[in-house]
């Protein structure tokens, strides 16, 4: 082996480890923004979507401020996507990258490239739409409503939707913390086993969901006008459509 070729694997070296660093690094503040974020629909289990709206609404003063969507939420997110992936791209040959059928894997990929848009675009771009029928649906009007209305009009879509998206994040989140904690803190104290983990994942999921069937229980307490309106939201996407 000549000396280019070390420093090459050297830098190569480097280069993944600052890519660790940025992705375990923003990990934490999306794990911030899932929490305030997931409390709403876990909150209507004991308040309904009364507490859910109220929460959600002081949520937004956390990650729909200028300055929190764009430095706590959306930087976050685009630096531990492109970290992870391009650490995929360029990992050395002696030390390969997680099998895409991992579970860690299968839950970011599922998560990125089908349910993270469709839930981005049907809550927040398309509500914002200011072309009839929707006539942007404001901040103050976007409660759990909305979120009664899509499981009331389109509840196996919905449901599907809601479901895969937050059991996604949950895996990925409980696998991710796990091999934060192994590779920061070094500590085979607190590890666990795969089966373990994806109980307390699924345990995670359990309230959010159980929330999610209590709202949907709930009658619509919203004017005519507003469910079209919202009915409008949900079909500018093509999986409501079909």
């Amino acid at each position: 082996m000549t000396l280019s070729t070390k420093g090459d694997g050297s830098k190569l070296r480097h280069t993944v480890a600052v890519l660790t660093n940025v992705a375990h690094i923003s990990a934490p503040f999306l794990s911030v923004f899932l929490i305030v974020h997931l409390s709403a629909p876990a909150l209507a289990n004991v308040g309904g979507s009364s507490l859910s709206s109220n929460v959600m609404l002081l949520g937004r003063e956390y990650y729909q401020t200028g300055f929190g969507e764009r430095y706590l939420l959306f930087l976050p997110l685009a630096a531990h996507v492109a970290s992870s992936i391009t650490k995929r791209i360029i990992g050395p040959r002696s030390a390969p990258p997680r099998k895409i059928t991992s579970t860690l894997s299968l839950a970011a990929y599922s998560t990125l490239l089908i349910f993270l848009p469709i839930h981005f675009y049907t809550h927040r771009v398309h509500p914002a739409n200011p072309s009839p029928p929707i006539f942007e649906v404001g901040p103050s009007e976007l409660d759990y409503e909305f979120i009664k209305t899509g499981l009331a009009r389109f509840p196996w879509r919905s449901w599907i939707l809601y479901g895969g998206l937050v059991a996604s994040v949950m895996f990925h989140a409980v696998e991710g913390a796990q091999i934060i904690q192994a590779s920061r803190f070094a500590s085979r104290k607190f590890r666990m086993r795969p089966l373990t983990r994806k109980i307390v994942a699924g345990a995670a999921v359990v309230p959010i969901l159980a929330g999610l069937w209590t709202l949907s229980k709930e009658p619509l307490m919203v004017f005519a006008s507003l469910a079209e309106r919202y009915e409008a939201a949900f079909t500018r996407s093509w999986i409501y459509r079909f």
